[in-house]
């Protein structure tokens, strides 16, 4: 299973190679966006697009972006609490005689 990142393209960085500049939740890197470019790349500056190991592999609406990124949060979130939970049964496991 892959995982796509919401990422918005906010520059593009070399036409030949067609590469640009991400900015996924507040880090930006430089990705491939020959699976999404067409015949005028700068049309994708400001577009948002599925980010997965460097390449921008779809493109969707500002909206997907969004939901989608606050689901990941969320399931960030859900993860943090799990493994609190875990250390403190742990915890009392090793407290109970």
């Amino acid at each position: 299973m892959c995982l796509g990142i919401p990422g918005q393209i906010v520059r593009i960085t070399d036409r030949d190679r067609q590469m640009a500049i991400a900015d996924v939740s507040g880090v930006r890197r430089e990705v491939s966006v020959a699976c999404v470019a067409g015949n005028d790349i700068d049309a994708l500056i400001g577009a948002w697009a599925l980010i997965h190991v460097g390449f921008a592999m779809a493109l969707i609406d500002e909206a997907e972006a969004a939901a989608t990124l606050e689901a990941l949060r969320d399931l960030g979130e859900a993860q943090e609490t799990l493994a609190a939970m875990a250390e403190g049964a742990a915890a009392l496991e090793e407290v109970r005689p």
